[in-house]
């Protein structure tokens, strides 16, 4: 028998979090929220609570969580504006899959939908969020709130992860009454495979010669199944962003993408798993973006969790299913198979050292890279910002493990990477943590230092300062004549700024100053910045190996 419990809309939010196993809520708390920070505060024996500067990193901090784990990240923030701010993270939650929960407030009930100009009123919050996370939904009284947090998990994890968010008037979630606390629904069963579908791969999988797997944050979860398919093809698996570490690129089979590139004009067949194979159907092939299909005479086999997103690049052979159940049905029927393309590693192993030695003169950034492989180990977590250097480590370094590169996949948007590597290093306290940005980005969330002063959150912030936004006011002198505006940034005493806000910091000039800053940044096992500097005038541009065809 179910036993109810008098509590509040902002109680019944918390207590169906702590029945999913959630441990940690990032938010910045305010008026039609209250319910909710007290509910933390007092069951903050069970889970804690990280205060924000600003909504938009709490968002942020949720998603790094998310990634870093592969468990769901919760945050919350006031209405309207306060979920605007938070709006940019969560649409990064949509780029990178991430299972995302935003908890909310909302206008009190009777001014719903009135436009009365309440306090932090927003028309049609729940369709504004519709229109690009997976689901929002409203819980009208407390009571309702245990079965539709349980709803939200429900979209949040289900197919293609992605965010969620769940609000309440602020006068309805403040209101007592009687709560029941259900079991937890089973989980969804997992997709059934179309036998028919492996087979068919299958049969182009035996005959081919010089076969390519893409992985993308599909296939976090599926490391091993996908290195089994590897090794059964003697095929490379490469990764753009999302789909790094799946694979170790320290592997005789684990390839970085401008290795892939020297291999992709005689691959004959491309096996996308729980990726978009945007890198190989648009900036590799040079496809116009309405294209759907992959070009050429290749073969294009893809695993992918919804059916939908077959129809966008359109494959030879779509599974729909888990990665990871997917791909071990691919290695299990091709099991006793004669595979042609299995002799493939000395041509890969070529294909890498013609790699290393191209993208050696992407200089300084290739050299600070090494430094930073060095010293992080291999369940390091890097999270990279849109800088320069950044740029270069989708390719320049080597991921070993899944869930230690994270970005902010297609939305490319400056100023993630500070409060997501701090959500990152809260969920995996015990693994070195790194946030390289450059001078623009890092100053959009400068703030949160105080943050991880705050709360002991002991990650190193590594800013490259070479006074710009380095992309536009490239892009400037060499495509607008030289017409440089507003890209060049004002000096700034990072150090200085960052000892204000309880961060200690360092500055270097080289890759060798850096190793050794970093290493002791990390033994002290505190929040650390450390700002190298940078002469824009020498940079290497990395984008050739990037977009290769449109360079």
């Amino acid at each position: 028998m179910i036993m109810s419990e008098i509590m509040t809309g902002g109680d019944a939010m918390i207590r169906a979090l702590l029945r999913h196993g959630v441990d940690t809520v990032f938010g910045l708390p305010g008026v039609q929220t209250y319910p909710i920070f007290d509910a933390l505060q007092r069951q903050s024996n069970q889970i804690q609570t990280i205060g924000v500067r600003h909504e938009q990193a709490a968002a942020y901090m949720a998603m790094g969580y998310a990634k870093a784990t592969g468990r769901p990240g919760v945050c919350s923030v006031v209405p309207g504006p306060g979920v605007l701010n938070a709006g940019a993270a969560l649409l990064t939650a949509v780029a990178v899959n991430a299972p995302v929960m935003l908890l909310t407030g909302q206008v009190p009930a009777p001014f719903l939908g009135r436009g009365r100009g309440h306090l932090h009123e927003l028309p049609d919050q729940p369709g504004t969020l519709g229109s690009f996370i997976k689901w929002s939904g409203r819980a009208a009284r407390a009571a309702e709130a245990p079965a539709l947090i349980d709803q939200a998990f429900g979209h949040m994890l289900g197919g293609r992860p992605g965010p969620v968010a769940v609000e309440m008037c602020w006068d309805t979630m403040a209101m007592q009454e009687p709560v029941e606390l259900p079991a937890l629904p089973a989980p969804a069963p997992a997709l059934p495979l179309d036998d028919a579908k492996i087979a068919a791969a299958v049969s182009i999988l035996v005959n081919a010669k010089r076969p390519l797997i893409m992985v993308g944050s599909g296939a976090q979860h599926a490391s091993a199944e996908v290195t089994a398919l590897a090794e059964a093809l003697g095929a490379g698996v490469t990764a753009f962003r999302g789909g790094r570490g799946v694979v170790d690129e320290a592997h005789e089979l684990g390839l970085s993408s401008v290795a892939a590139y020297e291999l992709w004009d005689e691959t004959d067949v491309l096996i996308g798993i729980g990726s978009r194979c945007e890198m190989p159907a648009l900036r590799w092939s040079g496809m116009t973006d309405a294209a759907e299909r992959i070009g050429g005479d290749r073969k294009l086999i893809r695993i992918e969790i919804e059916a939908e997103e077959l129809l966008r690049l359109v494959p030879d052979v779509g599974i729909v299913g888990d990665a990871a159940l997917a791909t071990r049905a691919l290695v299990d029927a091709l099991s006793g198979q004669t595979i042609v393309s299995a002799g493939r590693r000395g041509a890969l192993a070529t294909a890498k050292q013609r790699a290393a030695e191209k993208i050696a003169a992407v200089q300084p950034h290739i050299s600070y890279l090494q430094a930073l492989r060095a010293v992080l180990p291999t369940d390091g977590i890097l999270v990279k910002d849109i800088c320069q250097t950044g740029f270069t480590s989708y390719f320049g370094y080597p991921v070993h493990r899944p869930r230690t590169y994270l970005t902010s996949g297609y939305q490319g948007n400056l100023g993630f990477a500070l409060p997501t590597a701090l959500g990152a290093k809260v969920g995996c306290p015990d693994a070195p943590v790194v946030c390289i940005t450059g001078d623009g980005g890092f100053m959009f969330a400068a703030q949160e230092l105080s943050t991880a002063a705050q709360h002991g959150i002991a990650l190193v912030t590594v800013v490259f300062n070479n006074g710009a936004y380095g992309n536009v006011r490239r892009d400037q002198m060499t495509r607008f004549d030289g017409r440089v505006i507003a890209s060049d940034l004002p000096k700034i005493d990072y150090l200085q700024l960052a000892e204000a806000q309880g961060v200690a910091g360092e500055r270097v000039n080289s890759p060798a100053a850096l190793q050794t800053a970093l290493k002791s940044a990390i033994d002290a096992d505190a929040p650390r910045l450390i700002e190298v500097l940078v002469d824009r005038s020498e940079e290497v541009s990395p984008w050739p190996f990037i977009v290769p065809n449109r360079a």
